[in-house]
């Protein structure tokens, strides 16, 4: 199965950006969806970005419509999260995953990275 390993996690202040990376190994992601999830305190984890296998399709939540934007590069085996105008609510620890190419975007997903954590202070 891949492996998913995430980076560029930090604390910035809102309205800053951050580009989170989704390294994966063992197998190639030419084949999957890729997602971002995130989870804060209290809450459960929650979808944020999807892209399909082909990198036609992308979806995203509504809460961060607009401000970010998934890409992958199967060349480099990695997916990107780029995440602009950020706002306190968007702190959370980040996840990537990778799910079935016959699904949505929007899922279901089942493999899943350690997470990064994103803070955004206020």
């Amino acid at each position: 199965q891949v492996q998913l390993v995430e980076s560029g996690g930090g604390l910035v202040q809102a309205g800053g950006s951050l580009r989170l990376s989704c390294a994966a190994s063992r197998r190639s992601i030419s084949r999957y969806n890729m997602g971002w999830f995130r989870q804060s305190s209290g809450k459960e984890r929650e979808f944020v970005a999807g892209i399909s296998w082909s990198d036609s399709n992308t979806s995203y939540s509504d809460s961060v419509k607009g401000r970010f934007l998934i890409s992958r590069d199967n060349a480099k085996n990695t997916v990107y999260l780029q995440m602009n105008s950020l706002r306190p609510e968007d702190t959370a620890v980040y996840y990537c995953s990778a799910g079935d190419d016959r699904s949505s975007p929007r899922g279901p997903y089942y493999l899943w990275g350690q997470g990064t954590q994103v803070t955004v202070s206020s």
